[in-house]
């Protein structure tokens, strides 16, 4: 089956976009989707930035914050801007990193990203996350204690790792046979391509 790697940061206001519409657009092209979460936090560190460059540019978060009222609007999605920005995603991400091909994955992102930016949660909080998965009927307290693990831990830190190997510098990213498109506004470049592959 054709394959894309959806590379992307729960912190991340443009993730969100396309954590919500990647599962419809992919599946009308028959394409299968790896969610692939990783922290954008060392990424930036090496850039030398301690933050956001939404934070660190006021003129650049201004608009990329008019930039996400629009697109919501026109994608007809629900936003509610963070009281704090960046928020910390790394329990949810490694949730999914120790169960990378578990079905509940898609419906765990949306809801991660959903509680993030469209409801103001703290999605860094032990509490938040439980309760998510606990509403996608699983079982809150193994699935937290597996991703708190050493080796659950670890898992995280190589796909970290990977992202800074394949040359990732931002989120989301999409990557379908080596080949690279950045941005929310590359979903469909990037579906298109995975779409071509071996045609």
């Amino acid at each position: 089956m054709k394959h894309i790697d959806f590379w992307f940061d729960f912190a991340s206001t443009y993730s969100y976009l396309a954590a919500l519409r990647i599962a419809p657009l992919a599946a009308a092209r028959g394409v299968k989707v790896a969610w692939r979460p990783f922290l954008l936090g060392p990424v930036f560190t090496a850039m030398g930035w301690n933050d956001s460059p939404f934070n660190i540019y006021p003129s650049k978060g201004r608009y990329m914050w008019r930039d996400m009222e629009r697109l919501c609007t026109q994608y007809g999605f629900p936003l509610k801007k963070p009281s704090k920005f960046p928020r910390n995603g790394l329990r949810p991400a490694r949730i999914i990193c120790a169960h990378p091909d578990a079905m509940w994955i898609p419906d765990f992102v949306r809801a991660v990203f959903a509680a993030g930016f469209a409801e103001d949660q703290d999605i860094g909080e032990r509490e938040v996350v439980a309760g998510l998965l606990r509403e996608l009927g699983l079982d809150a307290e193994a699935l937290i204690a597996a991703a708190e693990s050493t080796a659950g831990k670890d898992l995280l830190r190589r796909q970290t790792d990977e992202a800074f190997k394949l040359d990732i510098f931002g989120a989301p990213t999409f990557i379908v046979d080596g080949e690279m498109f950045w941005g929310n506004d590359r979903l469909e470049q990037a579906l298109a391509w995975a779409a071509g592959i071996g045609d």
